[in-house]
């Protein structure tokens, strides 16, 4: 059974940046696509950033592009997003998620369906 922690959020000021992990358990991550995820206040559960089970392919939301990147580190079993430039829109708790179709690299919520528990990372001056 696939089971994901993340980490790695906090308090940075606008600009800053935090690497966010997200630790499998009972599964390596290259057997699935693994996602991020945010969800602030008032706002729907927005995909951020996605990797393919063999890492070759990436999605970034617009709001993000130029700005995070995710990557794996399979022998530690572990998907990691970094967030440079943050800003205060970013604030939000991150989740990382599993995709059961390995084909599937992009942001619909619904095609995931392992969770973690959240990080939160708050963007404030």
């Amino acid at each position: 059974q696939v089971q994901l922690v993340e980490s790695g959020g906090g308090l940075v000021q606008p600009g800053g940046s935090l690497r966010l992990s997200c630790a499998a358990s009972k599964f390596t991550v290259d057997d699935h696509p693994i996602g991020w995820f945010r969800q602030a206040p008032v706002k729907e559960r927005e995909g951020v950033s996605c990797i393919s089970n063999t890492g070759d392919k990436t999605y970034y939301a617009d709001s993000v592009k130029g700005r995070f990147t995710i990557f794996r580190a399979n022998a530690q079993n572990t998907v990691y997003l970094q967030m440079n430039s943050l800003k205060p829109e970013d604030t939000a708790v991150y989740y990382c998620a599993a995709a059961a179709d390995r084909n599937y690299y992009s942001d619909d919520p619904t095609r995931f369906g392992s969770w973690g528990q959240g990080t939160q990372v708050t963007v404030s001056s």
